[in-house]
């Protein structure tokens, strides 16, 4: 066995596919913030209004859950690749549109938005599909940590380039250069897609039947509820902090620092977390870091400068490794051990992320709602507190999980045997 200085994992169980989806990640990770980011902020500078941003965010989460049902039907038809393949496609032709149609995007921020969770949805079903195919429960862990280390890395680089593309550059220019390469970056994926091997499908797919095992495993319960919460915080989130930046600083090349503070604090924990956080460590961690993040809302909701947005954006980085790393991981073992998980694999992607894509309609619907009654800026304040307790809910539910000592095992036994009887 031979070991990293920051990972451990034995070279045996690492195979081309698995240097392959990591390198499909990180091509995804860069070209999505290179330019995501900045799509809020272009739509804002021709609209200069929270719902047009957010009817384009609630489109991308209306349509990334039907397209991930879709997605899972197909995945059991044809070749996993092809549907991984489908949504790099899809997200290649999300760039190309907003490059066609520039500066009258905010008109057409709902067809945007669909295209874009058109994309996520087939990427994404393919992409967690394959990793829970590709990689082992002893590898898990080192592929979540190494491709949360991409995402930071890009995360760092991709904004602060494409921040300094758009300050340099007059007019929308800079916009055009960073969707441009976006759009590369996507047909590069989809050239890599071609070196993974053929995964064969098989089966029906039973969507309804993985949807009612809630009723039946009390962890697949749970993990669904979790996601619910997670989806609550992620749905405003994802872009009021950014417009805040730009609304204060009014440069793209803020906000492109913001995110390298955010996202080299990510890179950081992420190879700390993923060398630390042992499995019996997993609920704690998540504890603690759901802990970070929400406290670190105090700093931005009551006062707010760029220092202390930035002073944020470190809180946020160190807590996001720390809750992740272990949820994610945890995620997939709930589901490695579900009922026919290897025959249902699919489905159970499939649910996961429909609960996720719930939570985040519903905060994003509640904020379209809040902000047609009420002055946004005074109520967004207390939409973030309240949706920011998402992830403290996600411990409330997976410190239930039992999956690893005999005396936990023996407590999940004892309430499937009691689902037995009453089903």
């Amino acid at each position: 066995m031979q070991k990293s200085h920051f990972f451990h994992f034995d070279n045996n169980n690492i195979n081309k596919d698995f240097i392959f989806l990591l390198i499909i990640g990180g091509l995804y990770s860069l070209g999505l913030f290179l330019s995501n980011t900045f799509v809020n902020i272009y739509l804002w500078k021709q609209s200069g209004d929270y719902i047009t941003i957010a009817v384009y965010n609630l489109a991308i989460y209306i349509f990334q859950p039907i397209t991930f049902i879709i997605a899972g039907k197909l995945a059991k038809k044809v070749d996993r690749v092809i549907v991984l393949r489908l949504g790099v496609i899809f997200l290649s032709l999300f760039f190309l549109n907003v490059l066609l149609i520039g500066e009258k995007a905010a008109y057409f921020n709902f067809m945007l938005g669909g295209l874009l969770g058109i994309g996520y949805g087939f990427y994404w079903l393919a992409f967690n599909v394959l990793t829970f195919e590709i990689t082992e429960p002893d590898t898990r862990d080192f592929f979540n940590g190494f491709l949360g280390v991409l995402q930071s890395f890009s995360g760092m680089i991709g904004p602060l380039l494409a921040g300094i593309i758009i300050a340099k550059m007059e007019a929308n220019i800079g916009y055009t250069v960073i969707f441009s390469v976006s759009f590369l970056m996507f047909i590069c994926a989809v050239v890599i897609s071609f070196f993974l091997k053929q995964r064969k499908a098989e089966g029906n797919f039973y969507f309804r039947r993985v949807l009612t095992e809630r009723y039946h495993n009390k962890n697949w319960k749970r993990i669904q509820n979790a996601h619910i919460f997670q989806g609550l915080r992620e749905g405003i989130f994802a872009f009021i902090i950014a417009i805040w930046v730009f609304l204060i600083t009014q440069s793209e090349f803020s906000l492109g620092m913001f995110n390298l503070v955010f996202s080299g604090f990510s890179l950081v924990f992420y190879f700390i977390g993923t060398k630390i956080i042992k499995p019996s460590m997993r609920k704690k961690s998540i504890l603690f870091g759901s802990l970070i993040l929400y406290f670190s809302i105090a700093l931005i909701i009551f006062d707010i400068s760029y220092v202390q947005l930035l002073i944020y954006a470190v809180f946020i980085g160190s807590a996001y490794p720390i809750i992740m790393i272990p949820y994610v991981s945890l995620t997939y073992d709930v589901i490695g051990k579900a009922w026919k998980a290897k025959e249902y694999r699919v489905e159970y992607i499939v649910v996961r992320e429909l609960f996720v894509n719930i939570g985040r309609v519903i905060s994003i619907s509640v904020f379209l709602l809040s902000v047609s009654l009420m002055d946004a800026e005074l109520i967004i304040p207390y939409l973030l507190a309240v949706f920011g307790t998402g992830h403290i809910f996600i411990y409330l539910f997976v410190k239930h999980i039992y999956l690893e000592s005999k005396m936990e095992n023996q407590v999940l036994l004892k309430e499937q045997l009691t689902d037995e009887k009453n089903r």
